[in-house]
C-alpha cells in the first residue's frame, strides 16, 4: 500500500480555508521547501499538450468529485 503525503503543499487552485490555515502554519524555510520539493518531483517534469485551462478545469473537477 503506498502512503499518501497530506502535507499541505502548492497548489495552482484555490486553497480551502483548512488548507490556506494549514499552509500559512508553516514557517517561511518549510514553504520553501515544499514549494522545491513540488517543482522537483518526477511528475512535475513531464511535458504535456494540455494547456493551463484544460488542467485548470480537470483539477476542479477531481475536487468536485472529491468533496461531493
Amino acid at each position: 500500500m503506498s502512503k499518501i503525503d497530506t502535507r499541505p503543499v502548492p497548489s495552482a487552485l484555490p486553497p480551502s480555508a483548512a488548507e490556506l490555515a494549514a499552509w500559512q502554519s508553516l514557517t517561511r524555510d518549510e514553504q520553501i521547501a515544499r514549494t522545491r520539493d513540488t517543482l522537483l518531483a518526477p511528475e512535475a517534469g513531464r511535458v504535456s499538450d494540455a494547456t493551463m485551462d484544460d488542467v485548470l478545469i480537470a483539477a476542479r473537477k477531481r475536487v468536485a468529485a472529491r468533496r461531493g
